[in-house]
């Protein structure tokens, strides 16, 4: 026959265990550990405590068994585990997909758990699986843009295949310049970071002054070549194609990959590229911007350098950005580029096709409610004039 252990209580054990019980902030599943201990110290048997405390037998046994074997540490130290979440049943499931995909909520563009939860009846946590268990996220968006270039998938595939596979004996630059950057003193000034608080910075400031930075990065390599100016025209340009002249080895073919800006293509640039035929402009499509990788050492420069920094003048600008360049060029990282043209080119295929699915059937709408007086009054507001003009 099976005999529960016996539990002795020293005074301080007794005192723990009766403050657990007693206390307003202890959880409830603790207080009722202390009081089955309590009980089985006085010589009472696991079915009566049970009785008394409205609680399971087996339990009863089993916290009194831990306690025995770990002391009070098995109490106080125990993982409360929770229990076992119960499953959606798949009608419910089933709704808050179709809502999720086919409906939105009243008064907003999206679901979220709250809404769907009170839409459905359910707790806001279920609404979460459901999502999760199939894929969806109704909160998030992504944005999309294609390009109208007639050419563009030849461009495409030429840029990439500069990343790719870049000829031999050659070079290949990315370039651009970022423009109007501002060199802003906030006013007031803002805290410094500190324990238990971030760093602030107020959006009110005072412009002094702003800077051009004409920037390209070799994907091979890393390294970056690049300067400051105060303005962005095509003698700028110029300037910056000579630089890149003086700075790369002579006799090598320099192909240059940069957007369609009209800096780009004045004459005296042509005219600059009739005299230097050794650099071939490679310009990516209209709307395709992110086919040149300088981008992203645009993007190094802002977050890193520029858009937490105080500057007084231009001077301290200029200063910053240099600094970012020397630094960067001491430690290069070379581009790796993944992305096939093709791969690329099936994507926007992808999307262009949905694109026109929308377009026709916007195009359906209109034309099914032409000449309706309640359409035409609230066409003549202005409103749906967007998807008139698609």
């Amino acid at each position: 026959m099976r005999v529960a252990p016996a539990i002795q209580l020293t005074i301080q054990e007794r005192a723990k265990l009766e403050t657990i019980r007693r206390g307003r902030s202890s959880a409830g599943r603790a207080r009722e550990r202390a009081a089955s201990i309590l009980l089985a110290a006085e010589g009472l048997e696991n079915q009566e405590i049970a009785s008394r405390l409205g609680a399971d037998k087996m339990k009863v046994g089993r916290w009194r068994r831990r306690y025995a074997q770990g002391g009070l540490a098995a109490i106080l130290k125990a993982k409360f585990r929770p229990g076992r979440l119960r499953p959606l049943e798949p009608a419910i499931q089933s709704r808050i997909v179709k809502l999720t995909l086919k409906e939105k909520p009243a008064g907003a563009t999206h679901w979220s758990r709250t809404t769907m939860a009170s839409k459905v009846g359910v707790s806001p946590s279920s609404v979460g699986r459901g999502w999760a268990a199939h894929g969806l996220k109704p909160h998030r968006i992504k944005g999309f843009k294609l390009s109208n270039d007639k050419c563009c998938e030849e461009k495409r595939e030429d840029r990439v295949g500069l990343y790719l596979n870049p000829p031999e004996h050659a070079l290949v630059f990315s370039c651009d310049e970022k423009r109007q950057i501002q060199a802003l003193d906030r006013t007031p000034p803002g805290l410094p970071l500190q324990k238990g608080r971030g760093q602030t910075l107020t959006h009110d400031y005072k412009p002094n002054g702003t800077t051009s930075l004409f920037a390209a990065r070799n994907p091979a390599d890393g390294n970056g070549i690049g300067t400051c100016m105060n303005q962005h025209r095509h003698q700028e340009w110029i300037r910056f194609l000579n630089l890149i002249r003086k700075e790369t080895p002579k006799g090598k073919a320099i192909h240059l990959i940069c957007d369609n800006a009209a800096t780009h293509k004045h004459e005296k640039v042509k005219a600059w590229q009739g005299r230097n035929p050794r650099f071939p402009f490679h310009c990516t499509p209209p709307r395709a911007s992110w086919l040149n990788r300088v981008e992203r050492f645009f993007r190094d420069v802002t977050v890193n350098s520029i858009r937490r920094s105080v500057f007084r003048n231009g001077g301290e600008l200029t200063q910053a950005i240099e600094e970012h360049m020397a630094r960067h060029n001491k430690a290069p990282k070379p581009l790796v580029w993944t992305a096939k043209a093709a791969d690329i080119l099936a994507k926007v295929k992808r999307g262009r096709a949905k694109f026109l699915n929308i377009q026709s059937a916007c195009r359906t709408t209109l034309d099914e409610l032409d000449g309706d007086p309640e359409v035409i009054r609230f066409i003549s507001k202005g409103q749906p004039m967007s998807l008139a003009r698609i």
